[in-house]
């Protein structure tokens, strides 16, 4: 309730300033004994070739007196001054037309259009000054001459007349009139084209995505840009006096506009109440196709037979089936109120009073020179529009913080699951990483080690064995298993380290072996493939290719060369023993290279041996 009555003040902080601005102006009038009023004369029209003269008293609706039909009239309008005016004077017709001349004491003064020609321009739609010049009045009798060309459906005719000095004519009368018509009609049309443009443009970008990944648009945007469009172009006819179609042509499109807007403003208001998506409702639709379609047929009945009662009979129909809807609106605006409901519901309210009072004035009345009020409550609209648009923005960044704050929180409270989820992945990784550790040394046990000792146990059993051959057999499986134990602390990819922790432990049975071990290992790069199992298997390998030495080649000499070459490290295990069959590659050494994945290169021959193996 305090949302839609914040919007109202705001309407009533424009509103008020207009008033004062009207109140100010009718303050500042002149006094009446200041400004002639020309009412009564003679009229001398004709119509379907029939010449008729009357006393008139203005003002004269031409639909009213002729039943519509097209013809000519002059007036003759008599007055009297006391002297002559000793200032320039001025004329103010409030409505004239459709085309006229106006003539003062015989002489033509001003001529607006052709009057022999039907159906051009209409200067009947804003009020007219004529200056008056001071020579041409004099004391005495005086007499203005008006001729009109009447077209069927143009709301011809002529209002009062008023003459008084210029300056009081023009500011008191004529300036106010024509801001108020002409003026005001040209500066509603293009706030109603802004309002209309925005309210497209909100239709074509405040689009959500659909289950069926199509694009779901805000129709209530769409029927208010059309009624703003339609409604710019109807009041914009106030400021048009030569229609760009023929005059049966452009009343049809008017009224089109009219009837558009009104359904447009219907529609507007049924996706404003979500009742668009109602079954029941679907009904209203083809009733608002029919209701407001018709009268776009009337006008063209009417006009082209010169019988206005059509559309004013549809006209009314129109404004009947528009109060029902207002009032069933209001009604669901009071049982269930929101800030758009309520504010929409007041401008209808408005609208249709506003309508009704026009309908009567402007349709029914004899009543001319008046114009209609509806087209300014369009300002009222678009307001409404606007309170509507802020509405929905301020609920839309509601639910924007508080989506933002449950996601937040939802995402706070993944983090912790994920946390947790993870310290246990982390526990169970860790626990994984020691079994496998584990299971790895009881391998390396078992395939180092193990065969080592179970090769010391055949040597016994066969009673063959020298105590020599034993106590190698012995040495290398309590060398392969301190070697097992070095690896678990060796870094991943260090081959540097790898290569001087197998020269400590091996360095003490080169000197029990009387081989002299030349060391010949640059700074190495780290190898971002050596993970700890291929760390384990470039240790097995040296290993096996070291024990080979220790054990068959006889050698005297060692060496172990280890250096860059390119991109990849390039170990070497030298000797001059008695060498091999290189053909024959050790099993040992060809299993650990392959499941290194290192190219494996083995020369030998009397003197030099060598195994190369190129890690990359």
């Amino acid at each position: 309730m305090r949302r839609w009555l914040f919007f109202w003040r705001v309407l009533l902080a424009f509103a008020l300033p207009c008033g004062g601005a009207l109140h100010a102006m009718a303050d500042a009038a002149p006094p009446a004994a200041a400004i002639v009023e020309l009412r009564a004369g003679t009229v001398s029209r004709a119509v379907d070739g029939v010449m008729k003269t009357d006393p008139v008293t203005l003002p004269y609706h031409w639909d009213r007196m002729n039943g519509a039909r097209p013809g000519e009239a002059r007036f003759d309008l008599p007055f009297t001054l006391a002297e002559t005016p000793a200032e320039p004077w001025g004329l103010f017709i409030a409505r004239v037309g459709t085309a006229f001349e106006i003539g003062l004491n015989g002489k033509l003064l001003q001529r607006y259009g052709d009057l022999g020609q039907g159906g051009g321009a209409d200067y009947a739609k804003a009020p007219i000054y004529v200056p008056l010049p001071a020579h041409l009045l004099h004391a005495g009798a005086n007499a203005v001459q008006v001729r009109i060309r009447a077209d069927s459906g143009r709301r011809a005719g002529l209002s009062v007349l008023s003459l008084g000095p210029a300056a009081r004519v023009r500011s008191a009368l004529f300036e106010p009139a024509y801001a108020w018509r002409f003026t005001g009609s040209v500066l509603l049309a293009a706030f109603s084209i802004v309002v209309g443009t925005i309210s497209l443009a909100l239709w074509l970008t405040q689009a959500d995505n659909t289950a069926h990944g199509g694009r779901r648009r805000e129709n209530l945007y769409l029927w208010a840009a059309l009624a703003e469009f339609c409604w710019a172009l109807r009041v914009a006819d106030g400021a048009i006096r030569q229609p760009p179609l023929p005059w049966v042509a452009w009343g049809v499109l008017m009224t089109a506009c009219y009837s558009g807007w009104a359904g447009s403003a219907v529609m507007f208001c049924q996706h404003l109440a979500g009742w668009h998506e109602r079954k029941e409702m679907k009904w209203l639709q083809r009733a608002i196709v029919f209701v407001f379609t018709m009268p776009v047929i009337a006008c063209y009945f009417s006009l082209t037979r010169s019988e206005p009662q059509w559309l004013t009979g549809w006209l009314a129909l129109e404004i009947v089936a528009l109060i029902a809807y207002a009032v069933f609106f209001m009604g669901a605006a009071v049982r269930r109120p929101n800030v758009a409901r309520v504010l929409i519901a007041s401008v209808a309210a408005l609208t249709v009073a506003v309508g009704t009072r026009d309908w009567l004035v402007i349709r029914l009345s004899d009543s001319y020179g008046d114009t209609t009020w509806v087209r300014y409550t369009s300002l009222f609209f678009a307001l409404a529009l606007l309170g509507i648009v802020v509405d929905r923005f301020r609920e839309a960044s509601a639910q924007a913080r508080e989506l933002l704050h449950t996601l937040a929180a939802r995402v706070a409270e993944r983090e912790r699951d994920l946390a947790l989820a993870y310290d246990r992945l982390e526990r169970g990784a860790r626990e994984q990483e020691r079994t496998q550790e584990r299971e790895r040394i009881l391998r390396d046990m078992h395939d180092g080690v193990g065969s080592h000792i179970s090769a010391a146990i055949r040597q016994l059993q066969s009673g063959q064995a020298s105590q020599d051959a034993l106590l190698r057999t012995l040495r290398d499986s309590l060398d392969q298993l301190k070697l097992s134990i070095d690896s678990i602390q060796l870094p991943h990819g260090d081959a540097q380290a790898l290569l001087a922790g197998l020269r400590y432990r091996l360095s003490p049975r080169f000197e029990r072996s009387g081989i002299a071990l030349e060391w010949a290992v640059d700074a190495l790069q780290p190898v971002a493939r050596l993970d700890a199992p291929a760390m384990r298997q470039l240790q097995f390998l040296l290993f096996e290719a070291v024990s080979n030495v220790l054990q068959h080649a006889q050698a005297r000499v060692l060496r172990i060369e280890a250096a860059m070459h390119g991109d990849a490290v390039r170990i070497r295990v030298i000797d001059d023993g008695i060498g091999f069959d290189a053909t024959q590659v050790p099993c040992a050494l060809a299993a650990r290279a392959t499941a290194l994945g290192a190219p494996l290169r083995v020369e030998s021959r009397a003197g030099h041996t060598v195994v190369q193996v190129d890690l990359q």
